[in-house]
């Protein structure tokens, strides 16, 4: 009986220790929390918050465009001689804009939505 008494005891006790422990912790955590905070950049007010233009939102723009067509004399052409230069592509504005001259007339399997067959 004895020996069960001062076992509970000793489990009560480390229990309140780690009760304090996890305190510590967090209040700790919350302290850190509050002076990073505290380095960091104001918010905007209202006023600084970004405006809708005057002419209203900005819209998508949608256009079909065509690749520039690859030299054919059998010479290797490097980024440095793309018609826009380095690093960007080179297309140009398609003749015609209609949806229905773009649309592929037949179906493949990558991307079709149909079975694939």
């Amino acid at each position: 009986m004895e020996w069960e008494l001062a076992a509970s005891s000793g489990a009560h006790l480390l229990m309140w220790i780690a009760g304090i422990v996890v305190v510590l912790v967090l209040i700790g955590a919350f302290m850190l929390g509050r002076r990073i905070q505290t380095r960091e950049s104001r918010r905007p007010t209202p006023e600084e918050q970004p405006k809708m233009p005057e002419g209203g939102p900005v819209h998508e723009v949608r256009e079909y465009r065509e690749p520039d067509e690859v030299p054919q004399d059998g010479g290797r052409l490097t980024p440095h001689e793309l018609h826009e230069g380095y690093g960007t592509s080179s297309t140009h504005l398609s003749e015609s804009q209609d949806p229905e001259d773009h649309r592929k007339d037949d179906g493949s399997s990558f991307g079709s939505g149909g079975l694939g067959s």
